[in-house]
């Protein structure tokens, strides 16, 4: 049951899907269900696919199915992305903290916006809704390995009171991201890109993280989630 739990938690947080009446009344620690990241960019994908399930590769199911993913996240890993890119133009690291809690968009923030969601697009129009499940699936396992790396960058917000994984967490979540990709990219060469230019995601939202901030946030775990998404991407498409 507790695993079961830790799903639903999973699904709550990184969708909009209607579950949390399931949840139990007690307060589960996200940290408990970063496993499940993965497993819920799984079903992400599925969905958000279904243009491209229906109409076959091109550009329009590409562009309905990202216009899917977003509605279904809530656009919530694409307004993390824009407060990380816009916390760039900060003097230091409180003026880059405010700058992240700020609601309006700069113009580094739209400018990461238009090209990830260009990528996405474009990636998608070339591959179909199987590499959108595994790169939805991979990419939700950024966000756990950073929760376990990082410190929080302040004392309070999403990225301290998640908590910090188990290093088994992190494996379990790793190891379903990496038979997701494996299992749906177009051969070996564009899993194996794939996985190259997810993990240099990681390390470059990471290194960024730590130079400007101290640490990660809430913004910088979605960030790291949507650029890896896109990164897995960007790998298989160029595979094709």
């Amino acid at each position: 049951m507790a695993r079961a739990q830790q799903i639903l938690l999973a699904l709550v947080f990184l969708t909009r899907l209607p579950l949390g009446r399931f949840l139990p009344p007690t307060i589960l620690p996200l940290s408990q269900a970063a496993w499940a990241f993965p497993l819920a960019g799984l079903l992400i994908g599925a969905l958000a696919g279904l243009p491209l399930w229906l109409a076959g590769p091109g550009l329009l199911p590409a562009a309905l199915a990202v216009a899917g993913a977003v509605w279904l996240t809530g656009a919530l890993h694409e307004d993390a992305l824009a407060d990380f890119a816009d916390a760039g133009g900060g003097r230091d690291r409180a003026a880059r903290l405010a700058i992240m809690r700020d609601s309006t968009i700069g113009s580094y923030g739209a400018a990461a916006l238009t090209l990830t969601l260009l990528i996405r697009v474009a990636a998608l129009a070339a591959l179909g809704p199987l590499a959108l499940i595994g790169a939805a699936a991979v990419g939700r396992v950024a966000p756990v390995v950073l929760m376990r790396s990082l410190p929080a960058a302040r004392a309070d917000g999403l990225g301290q009171g998640a908590g910090r994984p188990s290093g088994r967490a992190v494996a379990v979540a790793g190891l379903i991201g990496l038979l997701a990709l494996g299992l749906t990219a177009p051969g070996i060469a564009g899993a194996g890109l794939a996985l190259i230019l997810v993990g240099a995601a990681i390390v470059a939202v990471s290194r960024r993280a730590c130079r400007l901030l101290g640490g990660q946030t809430g913004d910088v775990l979605g960030a790291a989630t949507l650029l890896a998404e896109t990164a897995a991407l960007t790998g298989m498409a160029l595979c094709v």
